[in-house]
């Protein structure tokens, strides 16, 4: 963050300070408390900032933003909501920086295409982009202020549950560009319907300028016809449907790369990803979009493409005593349950192929049919052995045996499915491990591997 005054920060979230002391930090977490910060005190669903103000002072923060009265202090900023003010705070800091700012939002695949996106605008210089899950009304802020005059690029992830999310982050980052990648059924417990869910991504324009575009995934049913709803101007990307502006074609997997061409406004250009499945294909033309609007040269863009990361619990790939794990424990839906499949049954293979799925939560009313579905398709397809685990997935479990796969197994409890699995594993398998947050099934495979340590 680069210096700013306490007077100029209360003048920013419409109070006042008695000082004009400098802070190049604005932290709201006392265990990150560095001397000269500005701390925030937030309340949270299992504590409050406000507690904590003393602590913060004793550790060496010059101010508090507080919604509280404090004595004894110089440096108080007292506002009547701390959230609301952080999220001022960053709009204003965002407007300090004149810088190329795309917002990325889905239900699916965000992430990856947050990190896509990223690598390719980083050939054209510094850019900033979401770390972790810093994708809601507080992480985002406390990304803002990374900011400096020597970043020419930021790439935001919005994530929601709910109406009026998106719109709130997107006044804080300004979006000069939009992309969503997909509309699922993840927060159907609150939105109640895929049209809700489409009504809630679409605030991301709520602060975009009138000229600023909106990528969209031509393949998505729902995003389909959103040029029709919106008088943003519209880019679309496609791989089934080649009406879309950029489409890939001669897709395949090559050694744990994904090849393809990539076809733009009578133009076409070789590509690769370096990690296997088709949603990677899509998030790579998301990302040629996004640099075909930052005017990119297209032969930068894929040298971007090429230099992809995957982000931690995001499909990471080792291998451990002769196996080759997938990790991809970060979130769940019936869209990235299939992405996972494909990641799968596109993997090089000595030996099975196992498939690791737990819980999909938050899918409301349809959730006992989405993952009836999902164990369906599982046991369809040639994937070796199925092994479902938590409360839902037995669904799963039922839904893969009512189409005759005899190879899937349930367990209720992470601990029951490391066991069996640290049993079955073997030498030149490859397994995928795919669920839920929630389900934390990390912890499976941080058993399996204690097992196979004895």
């Amino acid at each position: 963050m680069e210096k700013m005054t306490l007077s100029q920060i209360a003048g920013a979230v419409g109070s006042s300070c008695d000082t004009d002391a400098q802070i190049d930090t604005i932290c709201i977490d006392t265990r990150k408390i560095t001397p000269g910060c500005l701390f925030v005190a937030i309340r949270g669903e299992n504590f409050d900032g406000h507690d904590f103000i003393e602590q913060a002072y004793e550790r060496g923060a010059v101010g508090v933003i507080t919604s509280r009265a404090v004595a004894g202090h110089s440096g108080v900023i007292l506002v009547s909501d701390t959230r609301k003010a952080l999220l001022d705070l960053a709009r204003y800091y965002r407007g300090l920086f004149s810088v190329f700012t795309v917002g990325v939002t889905g239900s699916v695949g965000k992430t990856s295409t947050k990190e896509m996106i990223y690598a390719i605008l980083s050939e054209d210089g510094e850019t900033l982009k979401t770390e972790g899950n810093l994708n809601n009304e507080i992480g985002m802020p406390l990304t803002v202020f990374n900011l400096s005059h020597t970043h020419k690029s930021a790439v935001f992830e919005m994530g929601m549950s709910n109406f009026g999310e998106i719109s709130a982050l997107t006044h804080v980052c300004c979006p000069n560009v939009g992309v969503i990648t997909n509309i699922g059924v993840s927060h159907m417990e609150t939105l109640g319907s895929q049209e809700n869910i489409l009504k809630a991504k679409m605030e991301i324009t709520d602060s975009m300028a009138p000229d600023a575009p909106l990528i969209l995934n031509m393949d998505d049913p729902l995003l389909k016809n959103v040029n029709q709803m919106t008088q943003q101007p519209t880019m679309y990307y496609g791989i089934e449907d080649q009406q879309a502006e950029v489409t890939a074609s001669n897709i395949r997997t090559v050694n744990g790369t994904t090849q393809f061409t990539i076809r733009y406004y009578g133009q076409s250009i070789d590509a690769m990803v370096p990690a296997v499945g088709k949603h990677n294909v899509y998030n790579a033309l998301a990302g040629f979009c996004v640099g075909l609007v930052a005017d990119m040269k297209p032969e930068d863009i894929v040298r971007g493409i090429r230099r992809y990361q995957n982000a931690a619990m995001r499909q990471n790939i080792t291998k451990e005593h002769g196996v080759t794990v997938i990790t991809d424990c970060y979130n769940a839906s019936p869209a990235s349950m299939h992405a996972a499949m494909d990641v799968l049954l596109n993997t090089a293979c000595e030996g099975k192929r196992w498939c690791v799925f737990g819980d999909m939560l938050e899918l409301g009313e349809c959730s006992e049919k989405a993952h009836l579905e999902i164990g369906k398709d599982v046991g369809r397809s040639w994937i070796d052995g199925f092994v479902c685990v938590g409360e839902r997935a037995r669904d799963m479990k039922r839904g893969a045996a009512m189409v005759g796969m005899k190879q899937a197994y349930y367990f209720e409890q992470n601990e029951q499915a490391a066991v069996f699995l640290a049993k079955h594993l073997a030498p030149g398998d490859v397994v995928i491990f795919k669920a839920s947050r929630g389900m934390h099934l990390e912890q499976v495979i941080d058993r399996v591997r204690e097992e196979w340590e004895k």
